[in-house]
Parts: C-alpha cells; sequence; structure tokens
C-alpha cells in the first residue's frame, strides 16, 4: 500500500476524531444554551465570554470527581460498560462521506476514512453492539434502578432498530447500493432522497431519537423513576464517557440523516460553482453544507427536548412495534411498486 495513502488517511481519522469530540463536547453548551432560550432563562455564563468556557470547566470537574465502585463482583464489567458505549459512537464516522474530494499536492484527497460496499450494514452492525454498553453497565452497578433503565434501552433500541432498517430497505432499493459514498454521489445537485422517500425519512427519524435515547424516548435515564437510569452507580470520567458518548451518537446520528436524505455535501449550484472556482472551493463548500445540516439536525434533537414530553413505556413500544414497523412494510411495498412501474 502507498505510504502516503496510510498517511492521508492516519491524518484524515485524526482530524474526524477530534471534531467529532469537539463536537460533543459543545453540545452540551449548545443544549443548555437552546434550553436556556426555549425556557426564556439566562443559561451558563460564568465560565468564558458568554459560558464558552463552560464544557472545559464541566470535564476538568469530572476528571477531578472522586472514583468509586459499587459493591460488586462485575469490576471489570462496570469499566469495559461505558467504554463500549464511546467506542462504538466514534467507529461509526469511519465510512461517513464528509465530502467528495480535494486536490493537494497533485492528489486527489478522498474524505472518508473508508469506503465499503456493505457501509449501511456496517453501521448497524456498530449501533447494534452499542446495546451492550448500556445493558452491562446497568447490570454491573448491582442497583435495581440501573438495572431497570438498562432493560428499558436495550429493549427500545432493539425494538427501533427493526423499523429504522426497514425504512434503510426502502432507500436502497431505491438507490441500489449500500454504500454512504454511492447513496450521496445520487443525491447531486437537488436530487435529495428526501424527496423520493418523505415516509422512510420520518420513520428512521424517529428511529434515531430513540437509538439516542433523547426525549421524548429517554425512558432509560427518566429521573422521575430511575433517579438516573443505567448510569446511576457511575463518577468522574466513567458517568463522563456515557455522557460523551450520547452526544457523539447524536452527532453521527445527525450526520447519517444528512447524507441518506438530505444530499450530504452535495448543494445547488454545485456544478456552477466547481466550474467556475475550482474542485477546492466547490468541495469546500460542500464540506461547510453538510455540517450546516449536521447542526440544523442536532438544534432539531435538542429543541424536540425541551417541547416534548417522555412517553410511557406501553406507549414507546407500541408505537415502536405496532405503528412504524407496519408503516415501514407498507413504505418497502410502496417503494417496490414505484420502483417497477416508473423506473423503466
Amino acid at each position: 500500500m502507498d505510504s502516503a495513502i496510510i498517511i492521508e488517511k492516519g491524518i484524515f481519522i485524526v482530524v474526524i476524531f477530534a471534531i467529532t469530540m469537539l463536537f460533543a463536547m459543545y453540545e452540551t453548551l449548545a443544549e443548555r444554551k437552546i434550553a436556556a432560550w426555549l425556557q426564556d432563562r439566562i443559561g451558563p455564563n460564568r465560565a468564558g465570554k458568554g459560558g464558552i468556557l463552560q464544557p472545559l470547566a464541566d470535564g476538568l470537574k469530572l476528571f477531578s470527581k472522586e472514583e468509586f465502585f459499587p459493591d460488586t463482583q462485575n469490576k471489570f464489567l462496570f469499566i469495559v460498560g461505558p467504554a463500549i458505549s464511546m467506542t462504538t459512537a466514534l467507529m461509526t464516522s469511519a465510512v461517513i462521506p464528509w465530502g467528495d474530494k480535494l486536490q493537494i499536492f497533485g492528489r486527489d484527497v478522498i474524505l472518508q476514512a473508508t469506503d465499503i460496499d456493505i457501509a449501511m450494514l456496517y453501521v448497524f452492525g456498530v449501533l447494534s453492539v452499542g446495546v451492550y454498553g448500556i445493558m452491562i453497565g446497568g447490570w454491573a452497578s448491582n442497583n435495581k434502578f440501573s438495572l431497570m433503565g438498562a432493560m428499558r434501552a436495550s429493549s427500545q433500541m432493539i425494538s427501533y432498530e427493526v423499523a429504522m432498517g426497514l425504512a434503510i430497505i426502502a432507500l436502497v432499493m431505491m438507490t441500489e447500493s449500500l454504500s454512504l459514498r454511492d447513496i450521496a454521489a445520487g443525491q447531486h445537485e437537488w436530487r435529495w432522497n428526501i424527496l423520493y422517500q418523505p415516509v422512510g425519512f420520518l420513520i428512521f427519524l424517529v428511529c434515531s431519537f430513540a437509538e439516542t435515547n433523547r426525549t421524548p424516548f429517554d425512558l432509560a435515564e427518566c429521573e422521575a423513576e430511575l433517579i438516573g437510569g443505567y448510569h446511576t452507580e457511575y463518577s468522574s470520567m466513567k458517568m463522563g464517557f456515557y455522557l460523551f458518548a450520547e452526544y457523539a451518537s447524536m452527532f453521527i446520528s445527525s450526520t447519517i440523516l444528512a447524507v441518506l436524505y438530505f444530499g450530504a455535501y452535495n448543494y445547488p449550484g454545485m456544478d456552477w460553482v466547481e466550474a467556475n472556482w475550482g474542485v477546492n472551493p466547490a468541495n469546500i463548500i460542500g464540506i461547510a453544507v453538510l455540517f450546516a445540516k449536521i447542526c440544523f439536525f442536532i438544534f432539531f434533537y435538542m429543541w424536540v427536548r425541551w417541547t416534548i414530553p417522555r412517553f410511557r413505556y406501553d406507549q414507546l413500544m407500541k408505537l415502536g412495534w405496532k405503528m412504524l414497523i407496519p408503516l415501514a412494510i407498507a413504505n418497502i411495498i410502496v417503494t417496490g411498486v414505484a420502483i417497477l412501474f416508473f423506473d423503466k
């Protein structure tokens, strides 16, 4: 393998890791600022100008907190739980196309860590493993509230992964590819998949809320009933890993939504910009467009959290199994019929 490719991919992976962690860190500040705005209050404003250093202060607080372990024989699993959650939250970014390409030193630098033909299967496989981080952490905590939260989270995530997978099947039928790069390239200019799969997008969006344990699907950490849910017994950076995993998952989930349904890095007039300004300016604008879409979805996640109350557990299960799954199957049938009649 060309050593230049190894260096190129290594630098790219480090940059994406840094961006993901930076987003996860400042999403905590954005969440508190948006909550304050929606509730007509000030929010954090003491650490730095406008509270800009608040995430650093929170991180320093987590690092300085006392480490303690519950009275359990599963101390190893108690440590492994948050590590699994954090690892799976970061692994998904490997197959995401963050842009088309840049021409640097005469080389075409592809803005993707790795392009595999089964990228969507990889994403679902990694998301499935993420369930274990929550379940193991709750079970190893030797706390009934933590165990109940972990069981709620695992049953919720598994239930909604079924509907999410069915929603993706309709999209794959239309795009004829499991590669995220191919899906992104197929949405050039204005040919965004949201125009052809609006029902699939709504199903995927709702399931994304459930996958990330965000309101109205946050029964896994329902403070009114479970004190703090699956991470009740955690302290210091083990607790920080769970929190970072949630916000990193929200960043990656927003990215996948933008890539699958909202054109990824594509934007109207991209061909004109490339023809008149060059490849690099066109694709740099594309990267900025993708991150603007990501920020919109992150804001939407936070807006929903501070607007809608959580479901009861029976309502959550009913929505997943009795409404979203039949709707996703109907969407597959309609998509198949449309392909047969119109794609000739």
